[in-house]
């Protein structure tokens, strides 16, 4: 595996943090201390491995739990002085069996989409359905829902022939939006379609 090797004379401890990063959900899952050994090792092994100041020795997560972290990468900072250690979690990834060292889910994050599925959840069960266009479509059911994911797919098709780029933007936000509706109607969300494409992956 090729990385930047640490500058270890910057190290007055010989020990440079290394941040353990999930490589699929891009959530931190903690933060240790390496060595020159426990760098190796890791390396070598494939399981994520530190020095552990209160032990005085190497330390390979999962040794005692089962939750390893297996290496995916490592890339060094831009002063070599820091390691970003992507990983494969086996379980949790804390002593105290959560998901992270800051008690946190290591959930998929789709940024701005996770927040409007946020908002079309709110919308689907407190909003007024005599003001809200989420929860009014909602109140007509799963088929009008469905229906109009279909006229949206097909306008979105449409304007793909045509040269006009902003409306077919225009669009597919209509078109992703209401397939986001679909899918709630449905009881998924883009996780169950991730998970779904990550079966397929070859």
């Amino acid at each position: 595996m090729e990385f930047n090797t640490p500058n270890w004379e910057k190290m007055s401890d010989g020990l440079v943090p290394a941040i353990i990063q999930d490589a699929r959900t891009k959530n931190v899952l903690m933060l240790g201390y390496m060595n020159a050994d426990a760098l190796a090792k890791t390396t070598d092994t494939g399981k994520v491995t530190f020095f552990s100041r209160s032990k005085q020795r190497l330390w390979t997560k999962g040794e005692e739990s089962g939750n390893f972290l297996n290496l995916v990468s490592i890339k060094n900072d831009c002063d070599n002085d820091s390691l970003l250690i992507n990983v494969n979690p086996v379980g949790p990834t804390c002593h105290t069996g959560t998901d992270t060292c800051w008690s946190e889910n290591n959930n998929s994050n789709f940024g701005f989409f996770s927040e409007l599925e946020s908002t079309i959840e709110e919308r689907r069960t407190t909003a007024d359905d005599s003001t809200s266009y989420v929860a009014s479509l909602f109140k007509k059911g799963i088929n009008k829902v469905a229906q109009k994911v279909g006229e949206e797919a097909v306008e979105t098709v449409i304007e793909a022939m045509d040269n006009n780029d902003e409306l077919f933007l225009y669009e597919s936000a209509d078109l992703l939006f209401h397939y986001l509706m679909l899918l709630q109607a449905k009881g998924f969300t883009l996780k169950d379609i991730e998970a779904e494409l990550m079966k397929r992956k070859k």
